[in-house]
């Protein structure tokens, strides 16, 4: 009888295994189309930069203020905006870039909670998601440079896979301009005073971000990396 109940057991743990196989394979077909669609969309809006920040900044905040004084500089420069399409800083850098009529793009992504597209993007141009790295392919393809606010635990996986990529030469240089001294300040020290320190990087990695305080430091800063280079998509 024990016998007999472990073989039940192992065929339905078998069965169960095999199902969990089968929907890998054809998450295949999913995960194709998220990158195929993407990829027609983005590759005809033009030069683009992304701004990444906290969902959960208020508009009357100042970073809110001031990602939307960035994003209008940026269309006001010829750059189209690229966010993720929900709230918080991601909707104050479609706002500045509607405002300053340039192309306001969003890549939205699919969560139980917190997020939801923002009024500020321009039709045609809102892409839904439902994986994370599928969506930060595109972010990295087509944004010719990288303008991160202060926000959380994404904003830093988004941030540090960048940098990676350009340190270990998977993906061409373009600008990652870090905004708001006192906010990021304590990173950079311990960055400096722990990883430097112990070896973990090399000097020179410190030279593949920027850290600034205004809009137009912001906008100088990436105005001439590209008088020295031009505009590409990455991979």
């Amino acid at each position: 009888m024990i016998n007999e109940d472990r073989k039940i057991k192992e065929k339905l743990q078998s069965k169960t295994w095999n199902e969990i196989k089968t929907n890998d394979s054809w998450a295949i077909f999913k995960i194709m189309a998220e990158f195929v669609e993407g990829y027609e969309k983005l590759s005809k809006i033009g030069p683009c930069v992304s701004i990444f920040g906290s969902a959960r900044t208020n508009p009357n905040h100042l970073y809110y203020k001031l990602a939307e004084e960035v994003a209008f500089k940026l269309a006001q420069n010829g750059y189209g905006v690229i966010t993720g399409g929900g709230p918080g800083i991601m909707e104050a850098g479609n706002k500045g870039a509607n405002r300053g009529k340039g192309a306001s793009v969003g890549l939205n992504i699919e969560l139980p909670f917190e997020q939801h597209d923002n009024p500020w993007i321009d039709q045609g141009k809102s892409l839904d998601f439902d994986y994370f790295f599928v969506r930060k392919v595109m972010f990295v393809k087509y944004s010719q440079g990288f303008i991160v606010m202060p926000g959380g635990f994404g904003t830093m996986d988004e941030l540090f896979e960048a940098i990676t990529l350009i340190q270990t030469k998977k993906i061409g240089r373009f600008p990652i301009i870090l905004v708001g001294k006192k906010f990021w300040g304590g990173l950079l020290d311990w960055i400096k005073n722990t990883l430097l320190e112990e070896g973990t990087i090399s000097k020179k990695d410190l030279n593949l971000f920027r850290l600034v305080d205004t809009s137009d430091e912001a906008i100088d800063h990436l105005n001439k990396f590209y008088s020295k280079y031009q505009f590409k998509p990455n991979f």
